[in-house]
C-alpha cells in the first residue's frame, strides 16, 4: 500500500467513520505506548498510527528509518489494525520458517478480495486445507508443464530471441542521433526505453505458459491481455484507504471501478479460454498450465477445487509473474550500467561456457556462477517485493519473546533485511561478488530471501529463477549495453508501487560480434 495515500482526506474519512461505527476519539491514547512489550508507535482512534506514518519516503524506508527510534521489531496501527513490522533477519526467519504455519494467515483487503474472487487464489488465499491443496496441484501442474520442463525453456528462449531481435531491429536514424555509432548512414547500435520490450516478451511467456496464447506485435487480444494487466497494477498500485477502512467501498470510488473493469476483462478472457480448454483436453498431453490444472484437479483426491480456483491460479500467473520478473531484468541492465566491469565478465563467462553459436540453456547455469551471483545482487539490492505480503497470526503465538494475539498483522521489511549491515558487509553497494566463495563458485546466504520463505514462499520461485536466467544470458550473450554517449546514468533510488520499479531509462544497445 502505499502510504503516501493513507493521509489523503484523513479528516473527512475519519468524520464519515465516526458517523458510520458511532465511535468517538478518545484521549487515552495519544503517545507511544507498548504492544505486548514491543514498543508501538502513536495512535489515534480510528486514525491508528497514520498521523506518525506521514513521510515522503516509501514503506520500505519508512519501516526501515523508524528502527532508530523504535528498535528492529516494533508495532504500529493501521487504522484499527494491530500491525507489527519485523526488520530483522532473525525475527523474520521465526515468522517465516520457524513459526511458519502459526503467521500464514492473509488479511481480509477489498481490493485483493475484487482481485482474486474472495481468496480463490494462491498468493492472497486465507491458509485453510482449501488452499494448502491448491498449492499441491499448481506443484503438480509445474511438474506436467512448467518449472525444469523442455516445452517452459524453448518458450522462454523464444521469447528471448524475439526481444534481442525487436531491440536491435530499432535502427531508424532518429532513435539514435547523437548517440549512435553510424557508418555510411547505417546505424550500429540503437538507443531505447527498453521497459516496454521486456515487458511484452515477459507477458508474452506468461501467455504461452498459461493458456498457449502465441501473439505476434500488435495482435488485439494481446493488447487486451497487455491492457487490463497494467490496469490492475496501476490500480492497485495506487493503494487505497478502502483496504483500511473497508466500510469506505459503499462510497464512490474510481480506483474500485477502474479495478472492477479490469478485471472482469481479464476474467472473461480467461473464462473464454478455460472452456476452450475443457473442450480439447488431451489427457497425459498438457499443453500449457490451464490443461495441467484441469487434469492435476481430475485427477481424484481430496482436491476439490472449482473453475474460479483454476481461473484466479492462471490469473496470478499474471499478477504475480509479469510484473516482478520484467521489473527485476530491467534493474540488472541498469546496474550492469553503472557497473560496465561486470557485464564484461558475464560476457566473458557466457563466451567461454556457451560461445556464439547456440543459445544458453538452463542446464548451463551451473557452470555460470557470475551470472547466477549477479541475479543474486540485483535481488538483493533492490528486492521486486521490499515489503512482503501481510502475513496474519493464526493462532496467539509470539515473536523474539514477545505475545501476538491472533489475527495481528505482519509485515516483513525485505528491504531492510537485505540492506542490514550486520549480514551483508557494505550492503548499499553492488557486489556481486558477495554470493561467491574464494573458488568462484555461488554461495548460499541464508538472509537472502526474495522470495519469501516457509509455507507462503512464492509458488514460482523456480519459474522466476529460470526465466531470469534465460532471458538475461540471451540478452548479454548478443547485446553490449551502455549509457548513451552524451546521456546519464539511470536512477537506481526506484519508485514503490506494486513492485519497486526503477525510474525510466535509455540504454544503447549494440550487437555484439
Amino acid at each position: 500500500m502505499g502510504l503516501t495515500l493513507f493521509l489523503v482526506g484523513l479528516v473527512a474519512v475519519a468524520a464519515v467513520l465516526q458517523c458510520l461505527l458511532g465511535l468517538r476519539r478518545s484521549s487515552s491514547s495519544s503517545s507511544s505506548s507498548s504492544c505486548g512489550g514491543l514498543p508501538c508507535l502513536p495512535r489515534l482512534p480510528l486514525l491508528g498510527s497514520l498521523l506518525s506514518l506521514r513521510s515522503h519516503l516509501p514503506p520500505h524506508l519508512l519501516f526501515t528509518r523508524l528502527t532508530d527510534t523504535y528498535g528492529r521489531l516494533y508495532a504500529l496501527y493501521l487504522g484499527t489494525h494491530l500491525t507489527v513490522v519485523v526488520n530483522d533477519y532473525a525475527h523474520a526467519r521465526e515468522v517465516l520458517l520457524a513459526k511458519g504455519r502459526e503467521f500464514a494467515g492473509r488479511p481480509y483487503m477489498v481490493t485483493t478480495e475484487l482481485l482474486t474472487r474472495g481468496g480463490k487464489d494462491i498468493a492472497f488465499a486465507d491458509y485453510g486445507p482449501l488452499w494448502r491443496n491448491q498449492r499441491r496441484l499448481v506443484h503438480s501442474a509445474f511438474s506436467l508443464f512448467g518449472e525444469g520442463s523442455s516445452k517452459l525453456q524453448t518458450i522462454v528462449l523464444e521469447a528471448a530471441d524475439c526481444l534481442v531481435a525487436e531491440l536491435l531491429s530499432l535502427r531508424a536514424q532518429d532513435e539514435c542521433v547523437g548517440n549512435g555509432v553510424c557508418d555510411e548512414g547505417v546505424c550500429k547500435c540503437v538507443c531505447v526505453d527498453p521497459a516496454p520490450a521486456i515487458l511484452r516478451a515477459v507477458t508474452n511467456v506468461v501467455c504461452r505458459l498459461v493458456f498457449s496464447g502465441n501473439y505476434r506485435a500488435g495482435d488485439p487480444e494481446f493488447k487486451e491481455v497487455m491492457d487490463y494487466n497494467d490496469g490492475i497494477v496501476q490500480t492497485i498500485a495506487r493503494g487505497d484507504l478502502v483496504d483500511i477502512y473497508p466500510l469506505l467501498r459503499i462510497l464512490p470510488n474510481k480506483v474500485l471501478k477502474k479495478l472492477k473493469a479490469c478485471v472482469k476483462v481479464r476474467d472473461c478472457l480467461l473464462t473464454r479460454k478455460l472452456e476452450e480448454h475443457k473442450e480439447s483436453l488431451t489427457p497425459g498431453d498438457p499443453r500449457d498450465l490451464l490443461d495441467a490444472l484441469l487434469e492435476g484437479r481430475s485427477s481424484g483426491g481430496d482436491i476439490d477445487l472449482s473453475d474460479d480456483h483454476v481461473l484466479m491460479t492462471a490469473a496470478e500467473a499474471f499478477g504475480a509473474g509479469v510484473e516482478t520478473t520484467s521489473t527485476t531484468i530491467l534493474w540488472a541492465i541498469a546496474f550492469l550500467l553503472h557497473h560496465p566491469e561486470v557485464q564484461e565478465r558475464v560476457q566473458a563467462e557466457l563466451d567461454e561456457c556457451v560461445g556464439a553459436e547456440r543459445a544458453p540453456l538452463l542446464s548451463d547455469r551451473t557452470r555460470m556462477p557470475v551470472l547466477d551471483s549477479v541475479m543474486c545482487e540485483v535481488m538483493r539490492i533492490r528486492p521486486v517485493s521490499p515489503v512482503l505480503i501481510p502475513h496474519v497470526a493464526m493462532q496467539d503465538t509470539s515473536i523474539g519473546g514477545h505475545p501476538v494475539a491472533k489475527g495481528t498483522r505482519v509485515l516483513v521489511n525485505m528491504w531492510a533485511i537485505h540492506h542490514d549491515p550486520q549480514q551483508w558487509d557494505q550492503p548499499d553497494s553492488f557486489r556481486p561478488d558477495r554470493f561467491l566463495d574464494d573458488s568462484g563458485q555461488r554461495v548460499t546466504t541464508p538472509s537472502f530471501l526474495p522470495f519469501g520463505a516457509g509455507p507462503r514462499v512464492c509458488v514460482g520461485e523456480s519459474l522466476a529463477r529460470m526465466e531470469l536466467f534465460l532471458f538475461l544470458s540471451r540478452l548479454l550473450q548478443r547485446c553490449h549495453l551502455t549509457v548513451p554517449r552524451g546521456g546519464s546514468l539511470p536512477d537506481l533510488q526506484g519508485h514503490y508501487g506494486v513492485v519497486l520499479q526503477p525510474p525510466k531509462y535509455t540504454v544503447t544497445i549494440k550487437a555484439r560480434t
